[in-house]
């Protein structure tokens, strides 16, 4: 959706109301006290009624919007300024944009948005052969850090992250020349460097065991292997980079050009969030306007809480 579909669609509160309730619907109510699926509409409350035990819930209710004071119209207008963009806003700027007074409320309505990316994108797991490897991103050390570094040496460390990329191999009949696509991507924060908790991630995103993977010779991946069809490992080096594992060092790299240009410090505990934001529109490259709707069907499925 560009500015001016936005602008002709969604010219106020009702506008955006009623467009959040259709989305709704279509996916389906469920009663929070006795998981009924059957409502009432109450259109003078906007709030749905359960006809088995006539509990009520607001439209928000069971979605990311629960318990926000903002208005539909700053959530909506919110999801477009993420959406629209392949770089994203920050916070400051979103609140500049749409010109509210409180920065807070405008801060936890994004990384809102972003945990219910990450949650949508948590639905589906990459298959075939895939990419690995791990990046190193640049955040905002802890308090203790703070306290633990000389002055004059800043305040930044690095954390882990593993990025994860679906791709196929094309051959082209006429030539015979072989390239590798990529469909999906994945990227998730891990805590440390044990092969444990690095295995466990990478089974959570993998469907199944019949899986080619390709990764460097890091020790972080000894027990891959038995999870997935065949593990293929390559020393590290600049053929590496560009052939076998091409995709993931492009996403790691565009990710930190994105972070370095958007956002001033990233904290570790929210560097997952601004991945959601990053792998999310990755993923959806080639969704066009349409992905300012997956995005607000994301926040009504997501569990914001």
């Amino acid at each position: 959706m560009n500015i001016f579909d936005f602008g002709v669609h969604f010219t106020d509160e009702k506008s955006c109301r009623t467009h959040f309730k259709e989305e709704r619907d279509k996916i389906g109510v469920i009663c929070n006290r006795c998981q009924g699926t059957q409502h009432y509409w109450l259109k003078n409350k906007w709030s749905y009624e359960c006809k088995s035990c006539r509990s009520r819930q607001s439209l928000r209710s069971g979605t990311i919007m629960q318990g926000s004071k903002l208005s539909f119209l700053v959530w909506y207008k919110t999801i477009f300024l993420l959406s629209t963009t392949k770089k994203g806003f920050s916070s400051k700027e979103i609140q500049r944009q749409l010109g509210l007074k409180r920065y807070e409320p405008v801060w936890a309505m994004v990384h809102k948005l972003r945990k219910a990316m990450g949650q949508r994108d948590d639905r589906y797991t990459l298959e075939g052969m895939i990419e690995m490897d791990e990046g190193y991103f640049t955040i905002e050390a802890s308090q203790q850090a703070h306290e633990t570094q000389k002055a004059g040496r800043g305040s930044k460390t690095k954390s882990n992250v593993m990025v994860m990329a679906e791709s196929t191999v094309l051959e082209d009949i006429d030539t015979g020349k072989v390239e590798r696509q990529c469909r999906y991507f994945k990227a998730k924060v891990l805590d440390d460097h044990k092969a444990e908790g690095t295995d466990q991630t990478f089974v959570d995103a993998i469907d199944g065991e019949r899986t080619i993977v390709f990764t460097d010779k890091s020790t972080s991946y000894v027990n891959i292997a038995d999870y997935v069809e065949i593990h293929v490992t390559e020393k590290s080096n600049e053929q590496t980079t560009k052939e076998t594992l091409k995709w993931v060092h492009i996403a790691i790299s565009n990710a930190k050009r994105n972070f370095t240009g958007t956002y001033h410090k990233i904290k570790k505990k929210y560097l997952q969030l601004y991945l959601n934001e990053f792998v999310y529109k990755l993923n959806r490259r080639y969704f066009g306007e349409r992905i300012f709707d997956r995005l607000v069907i994301a926040s009504i499925t997501a569990n914001g809480h």
